[in-house]
């Protein structure tokens, strides 16, 4: 399946943010060898853990067809979407005090 780069940057950020949701997680409940989880605690967790990995490993294989496609080295490609998925996206508003 072809992806643009905008395509790619979009799925990477989709798993960062299910990333820190899993993080988020992690830090709300605390660890469960300390404090155990509930039964809904723990279907959370896992939930939102599978969703951050599935996510990441369809960015993974979108980086690895897309650098294939381009002819790209693809720690270079991987290194340029994460690159750009962490800087703000762009929006339709006009900067404060313009």
């Amino acid at each position: 399946m072809a992806h643009t780069f905008e395509e790619l940057v979009q799925k990477q950020r989709a798993a960062d943010e299910a990333h820190v949701r899993v993080l988020h997680l992690r830090d709300t409940y605390g660890a469960p060898t300390v404090t155990p989880w509930s039964e809904t605690q723990t279907d959370t967790y896992e939930t939102a853990w599978r969703a951050w990995r599935d996510l990441a490993r369809d960015v993974q294989a979108a980086v690895t067809d897309y650098a294939k496609e381009q002819g790209k080295p693809r720690n270079d490609v991987e290194a340029d979407v994460k690159r750009e998925a962490k800087s703000p996206e762009p929006t339709d508003e006009p900067p404060p005090g313009s």
